[in-house]
């Protein structure tokens, strides 16, 4: 009999599964301090969460029997995942239960921006009749542009298709096949500015999406265009917004979450041209049983040692394996990272093949790794070792896994290649003694470099004196060069270049290396 502790107010209704399962001992109690909850955590095998209680490093210090930690929502801010991993404490959450929510309410503020509503509602409750100045716009015949096309950017893009709009969806992972499939048309970032009526952002917050709208991208907008954040605060850059308002190119803004929350003296707050919510996205009775729900289905199945989805942390591993595979696992992760920066394309399909002593284990979990680093790259903390081949399926993306005697002389190779509408791109990697991981192979070209933080990658024709030009660019702008590698298949033919550098080179710099005479191709690789 496990025993499972709901320690923060959960419906009955939503963790039905656990109650009528002659499995678990389920106990309710809401009220327990940090000091309480210590002292009872050594009893438990579940803990069941929303945001109320921290389970911070002490608790799960006391926490022996614990096995799982189900937060019903979303964030995990208050669960120390580095802690619950060092105890072998897999955590969970219910990513998919407020998608719907989430979905109804970025349509109602899309509506809402178009037909005025809160302004309006405003003014009459006030004593005023003003039909004129609320003259809103028809969503039918418009163009949405849609930034993320997950979960959540798919649901709104049903729903804009049955109000007759046109859509243009952009995401790094999405292909013109479930484009198609959707019923929308495939588009970069500058094609959604450029064409769009409406735009709706729904992606993670992570480096590469913070103020990802910003002032360039305002710049590029019709005038008149209507933004809706239903997301994550700081996609969009409030300060541009405020300034995009000002100009005339944004007509409404329709704002869910914001860079800080609560927001105090914000200026996007009660201007007339903003509609705002208090992060009500996830905020539905249903949306809240769905997530109670979901944690509940995923502790059991943890529990019954059954397949989970939505883990959030690495999951435990026998020690054999841990010790064999665990050097791996940094290889794999910063193979796939350098993969989706070389690929200019959304991935369609991924390979891994794995020769060598790896061939003698299990490598479901260097497989994860690899796919999680992949799909990292532009989804940031959503994606761990657990859900990633669970997003890729989402994602439309699809992977093999073979075992091959093709390990040309090394001891374990992993070979990686991705298929995308433009071609394949492929590269290898291995566990040199004393040295650790190195890519030996790019694009069939052999090198030897470490997968180091920063890394240049160069297309060019070997003529004599390229890497004097490539090394005497970079000395001027003082970016200084770790180590560097080239790699041909015969003189005088194309040919690669790796550096690993101290620093990125600026767009300026980059366009001033493409001017170099047999430079091809130039791009910084963020590991």
């Amino acid at each position: 009999m496990f025993k499972v502790l709901v320690s923060d107010p959960i419906s009955e209704d939503g963790i039905k599964a656990l109650l009528d399962s002659d499995q678990v001992q389920v106990d309710q109690k809401t009220d327990l301090s940090p000091e309480a909850l210590k002292e009872t955590i050594p009893e438990y095998d579940g803990l069941i969460v929303r945001s109320q209680t921290k389970v911070t490093k002490e608790i799960l210090e006391r926490a022996t029997k614990l096995k799982v930690i189900g937060r019903a929502g979303v964030g995990v801010d208050t669960i120390d995942l580095e802690a619950a991993t060092e105890h072998g404490v897999i955590v969970v959450n219910a990513p998919n239960g407020n998608t719907i929510s989430t979905c109804e309410h970025t349509f109602a503020m899309l509506m809402a921006s178009a037909r005025n509503i809160p302004q309006a509602h405003k003014t009459l409750t006030e004593g005023t009749w003003d039909r004129k100045t609320y003259k809103g716009v028809e969503l039918k015949g418009k163009t949405l542009g849609i930034v993320g096309m997950g979960r959540i950017g798919t649901e709104v893009a049903k729903r804009a298709k049955a109000f007759q709009m046109s859509v243009i969806g952009y995401d790094p992972f999405l292909t013109e096949e479930r484009a198609s499939q959707i019923g929308i048309t495939k588009g970069d970032l500058d094609t959604v500015y450029e064409n769009a009526d409406f735009i709706t952002v729904h992606t993670p917050l992570i480096k590469e999406t913070h103020h990802l709208i910003n002032k360039s991208a305002f710049q590029k907008m019709k005038k008149g265009v209507r933004i809706v954040n239903c997301a994550r605060g700081g996609i969009i850059d409030e300060e541009a917004l405020l300034e995009a308002i000002d100009e005339g190119i944004v007509a409404r803004a329709a704002l869910d979450v914001f860079e800080e929350e609560p927001p105090t003296n914000n200026p996007l707050v009660g201007k007339p041209e903003v509609i705002v919510t208090p992060h009500l996205g996830a905020s539905t009775s249903e949306a809240q049983l769905y997530v109670a729900e979901d944690v509940s289905q995923e502790i059991l199945n943890v529990l019954a040692d059954q397949p989970f989805h939505n883990a959030v942390n690495m999951p435990a591993v026998n020690d054999e394996t841990r010790r064999t595979l665990e050097p791996y696992y940094l290889l794999s992760e910063k193979l796939g990272e350098m993969m989706i920066q070389l690929a200019k394309k959304a991935p369609k399909h991924i390979k891994i093949s794995y020769a060598g002593t790896l061939t003698d284990f299990n490598t479901e979990l260097v497989t994860r790794t690899f796919v999680k680093g992949l799909l990292s790259h532009y989804l940031g903390e959503k994606v761990n070792i657990v859900n990633a081949t669970h997003l890729a399926k989402q994602y439309g993306l699809s992977y093999s896994v073979e075992n091959t005697t093709a390990s040309m002389g090394y001891s374990g190779l992993i070979s990686v290649s991705l298929t995308t509408d433009e071609g394949e791109y492929s590269a290898a990697g291995t566990l040199f003694d004393g040295l650790g991981p190195r890519i030996v192979h790019v694009n069939q070209y052999t090198i030897d470099i470490a997968p180091t933080d920063r890394l240049l990658y160069i297309q060019h024709t070997d003529v004599p004196g390229i890497i004097g030009h490539v090394g005497s660019l970079l000395g001027k702008h003082e970016i200084n060069i770790a180590t560097m590698q080239v790699g041909r298949k015969q003189a005088g033919g194309q040919a690669i270049m790796m550096l690993t550098i101290d620093r990125a080179l600026s767009e300026d710099v980059l366009g001033e290396l493409l001017q170099v005479d047999h430079i091809h191709s130039a791009k910084n690789i963020d590991l």
